[in-house]
């Protein structure tokens, strides 16, 4: 242990007769506590519902979309094989999407209809994870089930959507295309009867409440596209290399067709999360910044009181460069210290949330039934490293303002 490691530690240790000064000091390690425990908890919440967030989109859409600047893809299944051959993809799948109307009755909303492909979609969205009623083999043909024309095609809602419309398993709703198909009277909307086969639950509102999933066969049929679909959807084999994977996409395929990922599609969505993340951090800081004034106050006034053992230190050879040295690891400790238990009391806290889950959110409106939470190790630490400069920073005044005293000046009033 060094003479100057020695002394601050001497100081830190002593009962002093000021015993305001301890309780500044114990004051000032639990600002810096309090400040990292709260900054570990906040941001690893927000990381959690980020990370829930983006599980949540995914489950439901692509990593990408390969479309065409004519509207519609004709050759989709020569183009899925090349898709599928550029290095990163691990699947693709055909897809079609256009607004309809849903009624039932003296129920009538607008939704988005959804044609997939219920062989290769399962390979490239989570399908299986999402349905909470009736099975998605049941958008096939009706052919399969019975002879055509005995009952309706299978169509798949989400809950909001079924729930707004009063609809469940097995019930009858007619799908309004407003495009409508082409009379000699005229484009007149085109109505199709469907049977309800599945309700899924996504966990986000926008996609519950608007989204209709059918077969790609029965909305080519019901759009009178033929063999036409909107694009094609793609999974990557890692959802951060979406945007690079589809660049290469799309420079192999080349004109007409583009592409995008899902990190551009949702990028106001991830903007404002990390914006936010970013303003609390600076917010919660504030706390340390608090502490950092209290241990500045501290020292101080442990300069004030230790002046006749300054003079000492100094008479006896020590250099201004050591007595700097010495009250700069006086509030470096203090700083750890307090680093060290708030970091210990917010992982603790993190991980008792994310097990035993007691803190509970309405599903109604969050969807999500308790707090998420996600360590980062790269979160922790900055929120460390910050603690531990704040509280260096704050120790570099007073240490040099002991380091300056004057011996002879010191003594002389003592």
């Amino acid at each position: 242990m060094s003479f100057e490691l020695f002394v601050s530690y001497r100081y830190l240790k002593a009962k002093r007769k000021q015993t305001f000064i301890s309780i500044i000091t114990l004051i000032s390690m639990g600002g810096v506590a309090l400040g990292v425990m709260a900054l570990i908890v906040v941001l690893a919440v927000m990381s959690g519902f980020e990370n829930d967030l983006k599980n949540k989109i995914l489950g439901l859409n692509s990593h990408a979309l390969v479309l065409s600047w004519n509207n519609f893809m004709e050759n989709y299944t020569q183009v899925t094989h090349q898709v599928e051959s550029v290095p990163g993809v691990t699947a693709a799948t055909p897809f079609i999407l256009t607004q309809v109307m849903v009624s039932t009755g003296g129920q009538v909303t607008g939704a988005v209809l959804r044609g997939i492909d219920i062989l290769s979609a399962p390979k490239v969205i989570s399908l299986d994870r999402i349905l909470k009623k009736g099975s998605w083999k049941a958008l096939e043909d009706p052919s399969k089930d019975g002879p055509m024309g005995q009952r309706p095609p299978g169509i798949i809602l989400g809950q909001e959507l079924a729930k707004a419309l009063g609809l469940s398993l097995n019930n009858n709703l007619s799908v309004i295309s407003p495009l409508g198909e082409v009379t000699p009277l005229g484009r007149i909307p085109k109505m199709r009867p469907f049977r309800l086969v599945g309700i899924f639950e996504s966990g986000m509102f926008e996609y519950d409440s608007t989204i209709a999933f059918v077969s790609l066969a029965q909305a080519q049929s019901f759009l009178g596209l033929g063999r036409k679909v909107t694009g094609l959807e793609v999974k990557t084999l890692d959802i951060y290399r979406a945007a690079d994977i589809a660049r290469a996409i799309q420079t192999k395929l080349g004109f007409p067709y583009w592409t995008k990922d899902w990190m551009r599609m949702n990028k106001n969505l991830f903007s404002a999360l990390k914006l936010e993340k970013l303003v609390m951090f600076i917010i919660l800081t504030l706390i340390i910044l608090v502490a950092a004034f209290n241990i500045v106050a501290s020292l101080i006034m442990v300069v004030m009181e230790k002046t006749k053992d300054v003079a000492i230190l100094k008479s006896m050879g020590a250099t201004a460069a050591s007595i700097m040295k010495i009250f700069m690891l006086e509030g470096i400790i203090i700083g750890t210290v307090g680093t060290a238990l708030g970091l210990l009391g917010g992982v603790s806290l993190c991980q008792i949330l994310e097990r035993y889950q007691f803190i509970k959110l309405p599903s109604d409106v969050y969807y999500i039934s308790s707090l998420p939470v996600l360590m980062k190790g790269g979160d922790i630490l900055i929120i460390v490293a910050s603690a531990l400069v704040i509280s260096l920073v704050a120790t570099l005044y007073p240490a040099w303002q002991a380091s300056r005293l004057d011996p002879a000046e010191a003594i002389r009033y003592e």
